[in-house]
């Protein structure tokens, strides 16, 4: 830190002299207040705080950090400030203690951290959100561990749900129970007088009862849609279970909620987000309701933090009015509409993305891709034509490869589009012969730690011991050059903050399972894990000169932590808490 070059510009003439000299001293995260703010009062002033700016240069492919890093290899980390201020919603002030408090005014609020972490905003970079809101009124079946386990939950629902309305769950895992799904049997049997749908984990499955079933017309004459599969029995009659393209005819059976319901569902997730330390949110497959809440959010300055928006692409009347308008930032800056997220195959787990060689637990089956999962490559070649980012959803090596090769011949056909920072959400199972390709073409690896720490328990099984080698390489991307970005995908997985890091840093359980980490090669350093929240999360959504780094002019996002991510062994990560969250430089959640 550099207390005298900040403390007071107006004191020691040599300050000038020193400025000159070492510029390079201030340029990695200790910023002083603007020449014209000596005698402005800050609104909010942190101080007494252990401040990383994050604003040095990325560590190299290998995580070893940048020379202008607050780091030595004897003592590790250090924090480059201890204060932050704030006004009218942009940082003021990075720096030391005395600095900032040189801007108190009578309408200041002075915050002693007493010794807390503080780090840019945190951003998860790929959300749903709006199933978040909707999720915090359903049945919760995340970690359950068998069929009869999941119904006893929904009859204990409906024993206090009024007779025909529907129930809804979420969160059994289509990929643990891969090999046993269920069926309607027991579930129709125990709630016969509500329909039910439950959804999986990540939403590539789908299980309902006999009820939800006829409401939703699935018969054993219903057309299969392209990728999509359900289940029969020996007869021909559906099962109740539905997979990949299919789930929709479930989704649609379910009432949408109203304009006034889907306002409150969003307010209430995205405050549970602020809650959790998010400053933003990356909100993936936006539905056109969804969209309109947003915007209404937005208009009247409600969105508790900032949202990039990607929408979906399985409503092409949604895409082509978008394309017409353009893309969008709100007046405040809160929301923005700038990206498409699209589909090329499915979910590992259950078994539908697409490899370029069998499932090593299914052979003859490779998964489902492309056209025949819903891609228009027509509709999305458009959108990237028209300025849109796109985030394609690519799990297996083969829909990997071919998103890939979509997105080179899409973008040397239009060559503006090239600059758009496009994503390839998930980029789970890579071929090592198409890793560099993400650095040659500037396509962001959109991944989320947690996945490789919940699917470790079946991941090889699917794709065998030689192709796990590309699978979830974080590291291998890093050293090729990718630019890379994390997320949580909620609420398919835990979106805290702190299971986000532990992960990457790990890639062990909560359980400290496996020692040493599941392909500890591929882990993340403590860094590089902070920069996949923040900065790089910045970057992927195009905000890097509005935010991801705390510094002079900066848009006031900031999260407060308990744990220091840098210097505290990473176990302690997951014992730590959330002590306050501002989003453009309001508080939106404290302690």
């Amino acid at each position: 830190m550099l207390p005298s070059l900040c403390a007071d510009r107006r004191a020691a003439p040599g300050t000038r002299t020193i400025r000159r000299l070492f510029p390079a001293l201030l340029a990695v995260g200790t910023a002083c207040a603007p020449a014209d703010a000596g005698d402005r009062q800050a609104d909010l002033i942190l101080h007494n705080g252990r401040v990383y700016s994050f604003a040095w240069p990325d560590p190299s492919p290998d995580g070893h950090p940048a020379p202008a890093a607050p780091y030595d290899s004897a003592t590790g980390w250090h924090n480059d400030a201890s204060a932050v201020a704030i006004r009218d919603g942009r940082i003021v002030f990075v720096g030391n203690d005395s600095g900032a408090l040189a801007l108190v005014g009578s309408n200041t609020t002075v915050r002693d951290l007493g010794g807390r972490v503080v780090l840019p905003g945190l951003v998860d970079a790929h959300t749903h959100v709006a199933e978040l809101g909707e999720s915090l009124d359903r049945v919760n079946l995340t970690g359950i561990a068998t069929e009869a386990d999941a119904v006893e939950r929904i009859v204990q629902r409906a024993a206090t749900t009024p007779k025909g309305e529907w129930i809804l769950g979420y969160g059994w895992d289509e990929g643990a129970w891969a090999n046993r799904y269920p069926d309607k049997r027991l579930l129709s049997q125990r709630v016969p007088d509500h329909p039910v749908v439950l959804r999986s984990l990540h939403g590539f499955a789908s299980w309902a009862n006999e009820r939800a079933l006829a409401l939703a017309g699935i018969t054993r004459d219903t057309p299969v849609p392209d990728g999509g599969e359900i289940r029969t029995d020996a007869h021909g009659e559906p099962t109740g279970l539905v997979l990949n393209r299919t789930v929709p005819l479930l989704d649609n059976a379910v009432p949408r909620p109203t304009a006034a319901q889907r306002d409150a569902q969003i307010l209430r997730a995205l405050r549970v987000m602020a809650q959790s330390g998010y400053t933003g949110v990356h909100e993936a497959g936006v539905a056109p309701d969804v969209i309109e809440s947003l915007e209404r959010l937005a208009e009247r300055d409600s969105l508790p933090l900032r949202v990039h928006a990607m929408l979906s692409a399985r409503d092409s009347a949604l895409i082509r009015k978008w394309i017409a308008r353009g893309p969008f930032t709100a007046a405040t800056g809160m929301l923005s509409v700038r990206a498409v997220k699209a589909y090329y195959d499915g979910a590992l787990g259950s078994r539908g993305a697409q490899l370029l060689a069998d499932y090593a637990d299914r052979p003859g089956h490779r998964g489902v891709s492309g056209g025949n999962y819903g891609f228009d490559r027509t509709l999305v070649a458009d959108a990237m034509s028209a300025g849109f980012q796109v985030g394609i959803h690519a799990i297996g090596d083969a829909g990997n490869r071919a998103t890939l090769d979509f997105i080179d011949s899409v973008t040397r056909a239009a060559p503006k589009a090239r600059a758009l920072r496009h994503r390839v959400e998930h980029a789970q199972v890579l071929s090592p012969s198409d890793i560099a390709r993400f650095a040659a073409l500037g396509v962001v690896a959109s991944v989320q730690p947690p996945h490789a720490v919940e699917d470790k328990g079946w991941a090889e099984t699917r794709v065998g011991a030689e192709r796990i080698a590309g699978a979830y390489a974080w590291r291998t991307l890093r050293q090729a050059g990718a630019p890379l970005v994390f997320s949580s995908d909620l609420p398919g997985s835990d979106w805290s903050p702190f299971y986000g890091l532990h992960s990457a840093i790990t890639r062990q359980d909560t359980s400290g399972a496996p020692p040493g980490g599941w392909y500890p090669e591929q882990r993340m350093t403590p860094e590089e894990a902070v920069r996949g929240y923040t900065v790089w999360s910045a970057y992927a959504g195009f905000d890097e000169r509005e935010s991801g780094t705390l510094a002079v002019g900066r848009r006031a996002d900031i999260t407060v932590l308990s744990v220091d991510p840098l210097r505290d062994d990473p176990r302690e990560l997951l014992r730590g808490q959330v002590v306050l969250t501002i989003s453009r430089g309001r508080i939106t959640y404290r302690q």
